[in-house]
C-alpha cells in the first residue's frame, strides 16, 4: 500500500537512544532494587543517629545537619524525577497499546468487508447474464417491431398492433425489473467501496510504534493484509467499472421500448379512427402490398409464439390451479360413474350422460370454458388453444351421443373455425389472404344455409341456435362486402366474429348441460348426500337452468365475444388499468392492486369448492359398497385432504395478495391469541380430528357404539363426526368428546362377528340328534365362518325345556340381523323335520332357570 511509505526515518542518535532506552526499559526491576536499598540505609542510618547520648548528639547533630539536609533532599529530587520518568513511560505505553488496538479493530473491519464485498460479488448479479439478457430483450424488440417500425410495406392489422402492444408492455417490464436490480446493485457496490475507502484513510492506520522491532512487525501485518484484499479490492473495481458500462444500453433500451408503447397506441388509435374507411384496393384491382405471404407468415408465426411464451410464464400460476381443478373434476366425476357402473345405471350413448363418457375431457371442457376467465387480457393464442381444446373435447364426447347429421355439422362449423382462428393469427395483409377470407366466408354461409334447412331440424333443441346461425350468415355477407371493396380490417373483424360466436356459444350451451347432467346424477347416485353442500338446486338440466348459470354464461360469451372488436379496449382497459394498479397502504408502503384482492378471495373460494367437493364425494363412499362392508379409501382420509387443500389454498392465497412470510407469521400469532382466549374447543376438536385421521381408532363405514347408540360413520368433519344410527337419523359428536368417550367400534381391524341364538328342546329329547341338527345349519351359509367352527352348549334345565346355546362367526357384522333370521328358520324347519318341539311356555310359567341341579315342579316341591 502507497501508505506504508510515511514512515518517519529517525537519526542514527535518535536510533540508539532508542536503543538504550529499550535495553534500560528491559531491567527495570534492577534499578529499582538498588534504589529500595538505597533508602532503606539511609533510614537504618538515621534511627541510629537517634540512639546517642544527647551529649554527643549535640554536638555532632551541628556538624552533620546540614550534610544530612543536603542529602535528603538529593534522595527525594531523584525519587521525585524517577516517579516522573516512570509516568511518562507509562502513558507512552498505554498510548501506543490503545493505538495498536484500534489498528487491531480496524484492520479486522477491513478483512471483515472486504469478504463481505467478495460474497456479495460471487452471490450477486451475472452481470455477463444480464448482458446476454439485454441483448436478447433487444432481439425481441426487433422481432416484436417487424411490421410497426420496420417492413412496413404491407397493410396494417389490428391483431398486429395489438400483438406489438403486449410484447412491448412485456419486454418494459422485464427490461425495468433488470435495471432496478441492476441499479440497486450498483449503489450496494458503491457502499461498499466507500466503506473500504473510509476505512483506508483512518488516521489510526498510519500512527507507527516507536520501537523499531514492533515497526517491523506491523509493517508485516500491513503488507500480509494487502496482499490477501488485493484481489477483492480489484474485482470490485472490476466489477463496478461493468455495471456502470451496462446501465447505459440498458437505460436506452427502457426509453425506446417506452416510446415505442406510446407510439403503437397512436397507430392503434389512428387505425380505429379510420376503421371504415377504404384501407387497400378493391379486389379487383391490382395489389399495392410487396410483401410476399410466406414472409408474412414467418414474421406472424414468430410473434405469436413470442407473446404465447410471455404470457404463460407470467400466468404459470394460474394454469396449475387450471390443472389442479382439471384432476379434481376428473376425480369426480370417474367416482360418479364408477358409481353408476356399479348400479347398472350407466348408458353410454344416453345423451342425457353424456358427460360420464370420458371422464377427463367432460372435466377438461368443464373447466376451461367456466375458468377460462381468470386470465385476464391474453393473447389470442392463448385464448384461441383454450377453445380449440374445449372444441375437441366436445367433438370426441358427442360422438354417437347426438344425432349423426348435427354431430357432423358441429364438426363442420369447428373446421370453418380453426381457419377463422388461423386467419386471425396472421398479422398484416396480402392478396392471397384476402382471396382466402372471401373462401372462408362462402363457406361458412353454405354451411349455414345447410344446417338450416337440413332435414333434421327438428332436432335442434334450442332456437337459439337458429339465431346464432343466421347471425352467423349476416356477418359473413358483411365480410364478403367490406373486404370485396377494400376494408380488411373490418372484413377479418366480421370473418372471425361470426364463427367465434357460434362456437363459443355452442360451447357454453354443453358446459351448462354437463354441469347439469353432473348435478343432476350426482343427486340420483347420492341420494343420502348433504345438498347443503353447494347451497344450490341440483336437479336441472341445460335447458331449464337456474337463470343466474344463463346469465352469467351469457355475459362470459358478450365478453369473449367483444374482444373482436378494438372498441372492446376502451371499455376494457380502464377496468383493466384500475385491476392491475399498484396501492399502497400503511406507513411500511404495503402495495398491492385490487387483481391481487380478488384473486386471493378467489383462491379461497375455489379451495373451499374443491373440499366441499371432496367431502361431497368421501360422505357418500358407503352408500355403493353393497352388503361387503369395505370402507372407502379417500374417505378414510378425507379430513387430512380437506385440511391440506385448505391449507394450500390459503399460502396461495396470501401469496397472490404479496403478503410476505414475516408479516403472515404475525398474523398466525394474532390468531394464537384468539386461541387461547375463546377457540380452545375449536382447537381441541380440530386436532382431535387429526388424531383420528392418522390413528385411525374409527374410519369412515365403522360400526360403531357411543353412549348406549349403535351407528354407521357417516364422515369425519373438522369439528365433529357424523354417525348415522339404523334409525335413519344422524348423531353429531364432536371429535373431542368422541376421543373422551368410551366408544366400541365392531369393525375397527375385523368386520366378523359371533352370534348367539338360544334354542328350548322338551324334556325326553334327544339331545345328539338336536345338537348335530343345530351345527349342521351354519355349514349351509356361505356368509358364516366355518373357522371357527360353530359350537352347541346345554346352557340350563328350564321349566319345561332343556335351553340349548347356537353360536357362530359371520364374515360381515352388517349381515348380523339378516342371517340371524335365516338360521332361525331353518332350526324350526328342521326341528319340524324330526319331530322336536320347541316348547312353548304360558304366560304364568316365566321361565326360569333351577339352580344346583335340582328339578322342581310346579309346586315348588322337590
Amino acid at each position: 500500500m502507497s501508505q506504508y511509505n510515511l514512515v518517519y526515518l529517525r537519526s542514527p542518535v535518535e536510533m540508539q537512544l532508542s536503543k538504550n532506552n529499550k535495553s534500560s526499559m528491559r531491567k527495570p526491576s534492577l534499578h529499582k532494587k538498588y534504589q529500595v536499598l538505597t533508602i532503606f540505609i539511609l533510614l537504618i542510618g538515621q534511627t541510629s543517629f537517634s540512639q546517642n547520648d544527647s551529649a554527643q548528639q549535640m554536638s555532632v547533630y551541628d556538624s552533620t545537619k546540614l550534610s544530612f539536609d543536603s542529602t535528603t533532599n538529593k534522595l527525594y529530587d531523584n525519587i521525585k524525577r524517577f516517579g516522573d520518568s516512570a509516568r511518562r513511560k507509562n502513558l507512552l505505553e498505554y498510548r501506543q497499546d490503545t493505538i495498536a488496538t484500534k489498528q487491531d479493530r480496524t484492520i479486522e473491519l477491513i478483512k471483515i468487508l472486504t469478504l463481505e464485498v467478495q460474497n456479495y460479488i460471487e452471490n450477486g448479479l451475472d452481470t455477463s447474464g444480464l448482458t446476454k439478457e439485454v441483448n436478447q430483450i433487444a432481439h425481441w424488440y426487433e422481432v416484436t417491431g417487424e411490421g410497426v417500425f420496420t417492413n412496413t410495406s404491407a397493410l396494417q392489422t389490428h391483431y398486429n398492433l395489438e400483438t406489438t402492444y403486449k410484447i412491448l408492455r412485456e419486454l418494459l417490464i422485464r427490461i425495468t425489473a433488470r435495471k432496478s436490480l441492476l441499479d440497486k446493485y450498483y449503489k450496494n457496490l458503491v457502499d461498499f467501496r466507500n466503506r473500504i475507502d473510509s476505512l483506508y484513510n483512518d488516521d489510526i492506520l498510519y500512527r507507527f510504534p516507536s520501537d523499531t522491532t514492533d515497526l517491523k512487525r506491523y509493517v508485516e501485518r500491513l503488507t500480509v493484509v494487502s496482499q490477501e484484499i488485493k484481489p477483492i479490492d480489484s474485482a470490485l473495481k472490476k466489477i463496478l467499472i461493468n455495471v456502470a458500462e451496462l446501465q447505459p444500453p440498458i437505460n436506452l433500451l427502457a426509453n425506446k421500448l417506452s416510446s415505442s408503447i406510446e407510439q403503437v397506441e397512436i397507430f392503434q388509435k389512428s387505425l380505429s379512427s379510420s376503421r371504415f374507411n377504404q384501407e387497400s384496393t378493391n379486389l379487383w384491382d391490382t395489389a399495392r402490398y410487396a410483401r410476399s405471404f410466406n414472409e408474412i407468415i414467418r414474421f406472424s408465426w414468430r410473434k405469436t409464439a413470442l407473446s404465447f411464451v410471455f404470457y404463460v410464464s407470467n400466468e404459470a400460476g394460474k394454469i396449475f390451479l387450471l390443472l389442479l381443478l382439471i384432476i379434481v373434476f376428473t376425480a369426480l366425476l370417474l367416482n360418479l360413474r364408477r358409481n353408476m357402473l356399479n348400479l347398472d345405471l350407466l348408458d353410454k350413448n344416453n345423451p342425457d350422460q353424456a358427460v360420464l363418457k370420458y371422464p377427463f375431457l367432460s372435466a377438461l371442457f368443464i373447466v376451461l370454458n367456466v375458468f377460462q376467465f381468470v386470465f385476464i387480457d391474453p393473447p389470442f393464442i392463448f385464448a384461441g388453444l383454450i377453445w380449440v381444446l374445449s372444441a375437441v373435447s366436445l367433438s370426441v364426447i358427442l360422438k354417437n351421443v347426438a344425432a349423426r347429421y348435427w354431430w357432423a355439422a358441429w364438426l363442420i362449423l369447428f373446421i370453418l373455425f380453426l381457419f377463422a382462428c388461423f386467419d386471425n393469427l396472421i398479422l398484416q395483409a396480402s392478396r392471397p389472404e384476402r382471396w382466402g377470407m372471401v373462401g372462408l366466408s362462402i363457406a361458412g354461409i353454405l354451411s349455414a344455409a345447410i344446417i338450416i334447412k337440413g332435414r333434421n331440424r327438428t332436432e335442434l333443441t334450442a332456437k337459439f341456435f337458429s339465431y346464432l346461425i343466421g347471425f352467423l350468415v349476416i356477418m359473413q355477407v358483411a365480410s364478403i362486402l367490406t373486404n370485396v371493396y377494400g376494408r380488411y380490417n373490418l372484413s377479418k373483424t366480421f370473418l372471425t366474429a361470426g364463427f367465434f360466436s357460434v362456437v363459443l356459444a355452442v360451447l357454453f350451451f354443453w358446459t351448462l348441460r354437463f354441469i347439469g347432467q353432473t348435478l343432476t346424477l350426482s343427486t340420483r347416485i347420492y341420494s343420502k348426500s348433504d345438498r347443503r353442500l353447494f347451497n344450490a338446486n341440483l336437479e336441472f338440466s341445460g335447458n331449464n337452468a337456474p337463470v343466474v348459470f344463463k346469465v352469467l354464461l351469457f355475459a362470459g360469451w358478450f365478453i369473449l365475444f367483444s374482444r373482436n372488436f378494438y372498441a372492446y379496449k376502451f371499455i376494457s382497459e380502464p377496468v383493466i388499468n384500475f385491476i392491475i394498479q399498484k396501492r399502497t397502504f400503511g406507513d411500511n408502503a404495503i402495495s398491492f392492486t385490487i387483481g391481487d384482492i380478488l384473486e386471493f378471495f378467489l383462491i379461497l373460494y375455489i379451495s373451499g369448492l374443491v373440499s366441499r367437493l371432496i367431502s361431497f364425494l368421501g360422505s357418500n363412499q358407503q352408500i355403493v359398497q353393497g352388503s361387503a362392508g369395505r370402507k372407502g379409501g379417500i374417505a378414510n382420509w378425507l379430513l387430512i385432504i380437506r385440511i391440506s387443500i385448505i391449507t394450500i389454498g390459503l399460502l396461495a392465497a396470501f401469496a397472490a395478495l404479496g403478503i410476505p412470510m414475516d408479516r403472515l407469521t404475525v398474523i398466525l400469532s394474532a390468531l394464537s391469541v384468539g386461541v387461547g382466549f375463546g377457540l380452545q374447543n375449536l382447537v381441541n376438536n380440530l386436532v382431535s380430528g387429526l388424531i383420528i385421521s392418522f390413528e385411525k381408532p374409527v374410519s369412515v363405514g365403522d360400526i360403531v357404539e357411543v353412549g348406549g347408540q349403535t351407528g354407521t360413520v357417516k364422515s369425519i368433519g373438522f369439528r365433529s363426526c357424523i354417525i348415522t344410527t339404523p334409525g335413519g337419523s344422524n348423531m353429531v359428536i364432536p371429535n373431542g368428546e368422541l376421543l373422551d368417550q368410551h366408544f366400541v367400534n365392531w369393525t375397527h381391524d375385523n368386520p366378523s362377528r359371533t352370534v348367539d341364538i338360544d334354542v328350548g328342546v322338551p324334556y325326553g329329547t334327544n339331545l345328539e340328534q338336536a345338537i348335530k341338527i343345530l351345527k349342521g345349519l351354519p355349514e349351509k351359509d356361505e356368509r358364516i365362518l366355518q373357522d371357527p367352527p360353530p359350537s352347541v352348549i346345554i346352557t340350563q334345565f328350564n321349566h319345561g325345556s332343556i335351553d340349548m346355546q347356537l353360536s357362530f362367526w359371520v364374515k360381515d357384522i352388517t349381515d348380523v340381523d339378516e342371517i340371524k333370521t335365516d338360521i332361525m328358520l331353518a332350526i324350526d324347519l328342521a326341528f319340524k323335520e324330526h319331530s322336536i318341539k320347541i316348547p312353548n311356555y304360558p304366560p304364568e310359567l316365566p321361565a326360569v332357570p333351577f339352580s344346583k341341579g335340582e328339578i322342581h315342579n310346579k309346586n315348588g316341591s322337590a
